[in-house]
């Protein structure tokens, strides 16, 4: 799978990771979801090259993950802001900051408290069923893959994407046991 072609593999994970997979990408969200909007301040904070800063903000616009908004006009300022499909992307970055808050804090713990507005106390993100409402972790799942991809596959539609391919018969079966041990 070469890195060019992600957006083109029959993967959630592939596709997105062709939008925000490099670190300095995930940086930029992080500060949109910090506040930051103008580019001098993620190039500041971020302490990256403009030429690298220019890419990755241009990737999230053309992606619709970040729209410029003006905030000037003489001379023409703009502002990055995160748009609703860019907000979809919270839940993702809070797992980041929550996995770095509990594996990769020092003694001194999290950097950042995230407090919900709502009852003004510290919160960890949990997630949960979209039916049921309960907890859940990789145990509680299990994977199969879709009757619309699995429609494509037996019409030949995917004959050589990737995953659900004639080759890689495991793929096109709903899997039964759990992946995650």
């Amino acid at each position: 799978m070469r890195w060019e072609e992600l957006d083109q593999q029959p993967c959630s994970v592939a596709r997105t990771l062709s939008v925000i997979g490099d670190r300095w990408t995930l940086m930029v969200l992080r500060d949109c979801f910090l506040g930051v909007r103008r580019f001098e301040e993620f190039e500041r904070r971020l302490g990256i090259t403009r030429h690298v800063l220019t890419d990755r903000l241009k990737k999230l616009v053309q992606h619709g993950v970040l729209v410029k908004k003006p905030y000037q006009d003489k001379p023409r300022r703009e502002e990055y802001r995160l748009t609703e499909k860019g907000l979809e992307l919270h839940p993702v970055v809070m797992a980041i900051v929550h996995w770095g808050d509990k594996h990769m804090a020092d003694e001194r713990g999290a950097p950042l408290l995230h407090v919900h507005k709502g009852c003004g106390h510290a919160m960890s993100p949990v997630t949960v069923c979209s039916h049921c409402g309960d907890p859940i972790t990789a145990r509680d799942i299990s994977v199969q893959p879709s009757p619309k991809w699995l429609a494509d596959e037996s019409a030949g539609a995917s004959a050589t994407r990737g995953h659900l391919t004639k080759r890689n018969k495991s793929y096109t079966k709903p899997c039964r046991a759990n992946p995650v041990q």
